[in-house]
């Protein structure tokens, strides 16, 4: 896990929506698992242009809008915390931090992460196209964090305790730090790991004179070499190896159908750090069938 130091240990963003909530029990469970802080935390945005939030009364006294505000984030908060207890009921030792932070949202909560383990967020959160569109928010932290986002998908049942978790490689550094949270998140949970290799982003390669079984044979090997070194550091970890030559975002989306859990760069070979998010982890984040760890480091 990247930076294990980090003090806000798994950080989950809150906001009261079942999304949320699914986020919530995610991230306890692996912050269990690891035996690390959970904080949760809830950022209020200043209030743009009239009413809206969870459960606000239209008619309470503008004067008073302050402090209910500060009640709306209690509960909040401590419905959070409620979850995270339930969901981890197996481990006593779980330490529970909460955070209220009146800012605004995006660039709070994107600040926060510099000091976490990992960033941990629903799908959707609320809004009025929440169930159409993956969450503006999720998306945001995606982009700029400074730390792993693991974003929850509030269609899929949880947990998958048994499935494998799935990887997919393509050889650049952003694919490296993916190969690197794959590895420890099998290793903590129990579970083989199918790390899928991409050859080209796009359509088959053709390489005029040059047999398609050598292309096959060639990608065998890169994948292999850029497992080599992990074997070693994760010997209880067994790696299924599959390589396609073309379109990955589709065959992670279809193979996470049967994965607990899903990691990806955040950009692929052809891409640079600080850049938007690529193609295929942007496609896997929004229609992956399973959690989905985007790997982004500060």
């Amino acid at each position: 896990m990247v930076n294990p130091g980090a003090h806000r240990g798994i950080l989950v963003a809150v906001d009261g929506s079942p999304s949320s909530d699914l986020a919530v029990r995610w991230a306890a469970e692996e912050a269990a698992t690891r035996n690390v802080v959970l904080t949760v935390a809830h950022v209020v945005a200043p209030l743009v242009g009239g009413w809206g939030g969870v459960g606000m009364a239209p008619t309470t006294p503008r004067i008073e809008f302050g402090e209910w505000q500060k009640v709306a984030a209690a509960n909040i908060v401590n419905h959070a915390v409620d979850t995270a207890k339930s969901a981890a009921a197996r481990s006593s030792e779980l330490q529970i931090n909460t955070e209220v932070v009146f800012a605004p949202l995006v660039p709070t909560l994107v600040d926060l992460t510099k000091e976490a383990q990992m960033a941990v967020v629903g799908c959707r959160g609320q809004g009025a196209f929440s169930r159409a569109l993956t969450g503006s928010v999720s998306t945001a932290l995606v982009h700029h964090a400074h730390s792993p986002v693991a974003v929850i998908h509030d269609e899929i049942p949880l947990p998958r305790s048994h499935a494998p978790v799935l990887v997919g490689i393509d050889g650049s550094p952003a694919s490296e730090l993916a190969t690197a949270i794959a590895f420890d998140e099998a290793s903590w949970r129990g579970v083989d790991l199918v790390a899928l290799y991409a050859w080209s982003d796009s359509d088959w390669p053709d390489f005029p004179g040059v047999e398609r079984s050598v292309i096959a044979a060639t990608a065998e090997e890169t994948l292999a070499e850029r497992l080599a070194g992990w074997h070693d550091r994760y010997p209880d970890v067994t790696v299924q190896r599959e390589v396609v030559f073309a379109h990955p975002a589709r065959h992670l989306i279809e193979r996470s159908g049967s994965a607990q859990l899903v990691v990806v760069g955040s950009h692929g070979r052809g891409g640079f750090a600080g850049m938007l998010l690529g193609s295929v982890s942007s496609a896997v984040m929004h229609a992956a069938h399973t959690p989905v760890i985007v790997a982004r480091q500060r």
